[in-house]
């Protein structure tokens, strides 16, 4: 005899996962490489420089890093080469395409953490993203290198929504869940940041690091009993050129063009804070009057990892207060922005404490601009 019910799957956080790179790089080591180059080109163009047709490149400093961003260090892949004055960009060694790749490396290492924290053998995933900013390669996927990787059936692929791509991967891994296509999708985000920077560019050279982070949604029926309910995610872009990246074959129109600034990481930072700022802070509110909720309900703000300022001021608007470090914690101190990572890292790390009941939110937010928000509740055995 049949009911008529119709259950509905319901997608929660299962587990998450991170992998560090074992080098660290302070902001006292990268001054000092940064002004060594300063000094070494201002000698060489003195010249041009004497005769007005030059500007000299400016000093960095300490002071001027953490004043803009909070930031004080960050993990790279290569700090030999950052350092260097002569070469200021990751010497990463090229593999053969029988080697699983640099980035999919970094993903499987944060994947089985988060696996491992589950019970959850690969085998029984059905599905895995590979959502971040900077891709090694087009195709084939990154993220059907990691599923092969770790063994897991169904399928994959990538999905780019710069800084926000986590957010936006949580959210598709749920509907995944909740259409009943699978029942398990491992969500990872490896970023080499460090990649497609310019570190000769004084009003960003000291912005990224290189991490990676993995999420895994599942059903509630198969997932451990101490979870994270998935509240009410919410998803939002509108275009704007003041965060690019032009990295690429397509726009360098000749051989002597790879390398140049432009098709670097650039943005107009204030402009950025300006205009993301209110934008972020309103969607925040908007979602949680779907969701009916108010800031008292909310024990904890894993915003993106960006800027400290930014995040400063998006907490105040949506807790109605100055956030304390518990209520809106930094890892950008020691991790500097990892673009899709962020938030993730900051979920990651700083989520033991709650007990069943207690509800944060992870929201990030960046280039596009894009901005993602994710209401999470602990449901604990």
């Amino acid at each position: 005899m049949h009911t008529g019910i119709v259950v509905v799957p319901t997608p929660v956080i299962s587990a998450t996962g991170l992998w560090t790179p074992p080098n660290s790089i302070s902001n006292e080591e990268l001054v000092e490489s940064f002004n060594a180059w300063s000094d070494k080109w201002n000698s060489e163009h003195a010249a041009e420089i004497e005769s007005g047709s030059v500007e000299p490149k400016p000093k960095s400093s300490v002071e001027f890093i953490e004043k803009a961003s909070g930031i004080k260090s960050r993990y790279v892949i290569d700090k030999e080469g950052v350092l260097d004055p002569d070469i200021m960009c990751p010497r990463i060694p090229e593999r053969p395409n029988e080697e699983i790749s640099v980035l999919a490396e970094m993903a499987v290492k944060a994947a089985k953490q988060a696996l491992e924290t589950a019970g959850r053998d690969p085998s029984e995933v059905g599905a895995v993203l590979c959502a971040a900013s900077n891709m090694q390669r087009a195709y084939p996927a990154m993220a059907v290198e990691i599923q092969q990787a770790l063994g897991i059936p169904g399928f994959a692929f990538d999905m780019n929504v710069a800084c926000s791509s986590a957010t936006f991967g949580i959210q598709t891994a749920a509907d995944f869940v909740r259409s009943g296509s699978v029942k398990s999708v491992l969500m990872v985000n490896p970023e080499i940041c460090s990649g497609h920077l310019n570190f000769r560019d004084r009003d960003s050279h000291f912005i990224f690091g290189d991490v990676a982070t993995a999420v895994l949604v599942e059903d509630v029926d198969i997932a451990p009993a101490d979870h994270w309910k998935i509240l009410g995610t919410s998803l939002k872009t509108q275009f704007s050129n003041n965060i690019r990246n032009n990295f690429g074959f397509l726009n360098r129109a000749a051989p002597e063009g790879i390398g140049a600034e432009d098709k670097l990481f650039v943005q107009e930072g204030r402009k950025v804070f300006k205009e993301v700022v209110p934008m972020v802070a309103t969607m925040i509110q908007s979602e949680m009057d779907r969701l009916n909720l108010v800031s008292e309900d909310l024990k904890r703000l894993w915003l993106h990892q960006a800027n400290a300022n930014m995040n400063r001021l998006i907490a105040a608007k949506v807790l109605g207060h100055e956030a304390t470090p518990e209520e809106s914690p930094t890892v950008l101190d020691t991790y500097a922005n990892t673009s899709s990572a962020g938030s993730i890292i900051a979920f990651h790390k700083n989520k033991d404490d709650f007990t069943a009941g207690d509800k944060g939110l992870i929201c990030s937010f960046g280039a596009g601009y894009s901005a993602g928000t994710v209401f999470v509740e602990r449901v604990a055995a």
